[in-house]
């Protein structure tokens, strides 16, 4: 009789995406201050453009 496990492989536990090593800069979540101003910029010419269409 063949013997069953119900117990998952290391393989199996080594593949899954929650037991994977992170990838360096993945989930930086840096940014620079040119990008922050240029984010700025843009939503201050939308907030203007609405308060102008009201």
């Amino acid at each position: 009789m063949a013997n069953q496990n119900n117990e998952a492989s290391k393989a199996e536990v080594q593949s899954t995406k929650l037991n994977q090593m992170p990838v360096p800069g993945e989930d930086d979540t840096e940014f620079s201050a040119e990008e922050a101003a240029e984010v700025f910029e843009n939503n201050r010419s939308s907030a203007a453009e609405t308060e102008h269409q009201s």
